[in-house]
């Protein structure tokens, strides 16, 4: 669960946000890189007089910063396309659950069991109790079991939703008409919030 003020991402608690996590800062190291390089050059051109002008006509130069950003590009991309494919992958599923969209609710089926579905309402704020968190508890919760490769098939009844938890890296969009799918993974037991 997120907390007030918080500048990171929350704890991961399975292997695809673990991932992300990991992409994030290898992404966020070579911003850092970059951005540093640049405000030097940046400091140096307006602190100094002096000028090469032989540098200025350097094919070498030229070609080392447009060749750098290409390999910059790939050390980002080649990361980014195996998480992709990572997050779209279905490794013969234990469990799944049909989740469907509605106005202001969510309808969970475990469709490998008989007659097991609920209606997920969120509690309105007047009947939270102290230490509940606005707008994130509901009076259903989805228990799913731990360690195992759980597959959640996500659509809609009425308009675009979007089904989402934080700390397991997903968010899948619930369109009408349309079922999309996601696999997901926990590592550890406990209470995860959606939005």
């Amino acid at each position: 669960m997120a907390y007030p003020m918080q500048l990171g991402f929350q704890d991961a608690t399975s292997p695809i946000m673990e991932e992300l996590l990991h992409f994030h800062d290898h992404t966020l190291m070579i911003v850092f890189l970059i951005s540093s390089l640049v405000l030097y050059i940046i400091s140096l051109m307006l602190t100094t007089k002096l000028t090469h002008t032989s540098t200025m006509d350097a094919q070498e130069i030229e070609t080392i910063w447009t060749i750098l950003p290409a390999i910059i590009l790939i050390l980002i991309a080649l990361p980014s396309l195996r998480i992709l494919y990572m997050m779209d992958e279905i490794n013969n599923p234990s469990l799944t659950v049909k989740t469907m969209g509605h106005q202001w609710y969510w309808s969970y089926e475990y469709t490998d069991y008989e007659d097991l579905n609920f209606d997920s309402y969120m509690i309105p704020t007047s009947e939270l109790k102290p230490g509940e968190l606005r707008l994130l508890e509901v009076d259903n919760r989805v228990v799913l079991p731990m360690e195992m490769t759980i597959r959640m098939l996500i659509s809609s009844e009425d308009v675009l939703h979007s089904w989402a938890v934080p700390s397991l890296g997903l968010k899948t969009d619930a369109i009408p008409g349309r079922l999309n799918q996601t696999t997901l993974m926990s590592t550890r037991p406990g209470l995860y919030y959606g939005q």
